[in-house]
Formats: structure tokens, C-alpha cells, sequence
């Protein structure tokens, strides 16, 4: 059985935390908007689309893509 190490410790102890908890109910956008003034899409899960995330262009188009486990964005349609 693999040892995690102090950093996946962290990691876990933190997603766990009423901290965290806070900061996903309460998240105002403002770091997705930055990435969006900055140029750079994002990305989020909507419920009407559960097979994929929604990517977000600066532009405002927007895409339902899946990921793969290597990382590579594949686009299933456009929205």
C-alpha cells in the first residue's frame, strides 16, 4: 500500500476542513473572472451537462468538453 506523503496529507486534511467548505459555498467568481480578463478560458462542472465541464472562452463562447486522465481536452460539442 502506497505511504502518502506530508504534502497529500495537507492536501486532504485541508479539503476536509470547515475552511474550504467556506470557500466553495461562498465563492463570489472573482478568481474566474480574472482568468477570463487575463486571457485564459476556465473551466466548471453544470448539472444540466454531467457528461463533461463547461469551457468558458474570454469571448464568452463555451464548449462541453471531457478530460482525460493524461490531461488532453476533448470537445464533445459547442454550447
Amino acid at each position: 500500500m502506497p505511504i502518502a506523503t506530508q504534502s497529500q496529507t495537507q492536501a486532504e486534511s485541508y479539503l476536509a476542513s470547515p475552511e474550504f467548505e467556506r470557500a466553495i459555498t461562498s465563492d463570489d467568481g472573482q478568481a474566474a473572472q480574472q482568468h477570463l480578463d487575463a486571457g485564459r478560458p476556465i473551466y466548471y462542472g453544470d448539472a444540466r451537462f454531467p457528461e463533461g465541464l463547461v469551457k468558458k472562452y474570454p469571448d464568452g463562447r463555451k464548449q462541453l468538453v471531457s478530460v482525460s486522465t493524461d490531461g488532453k481536452v476533448f470537445v464533445i460539442r459547442d454550447l
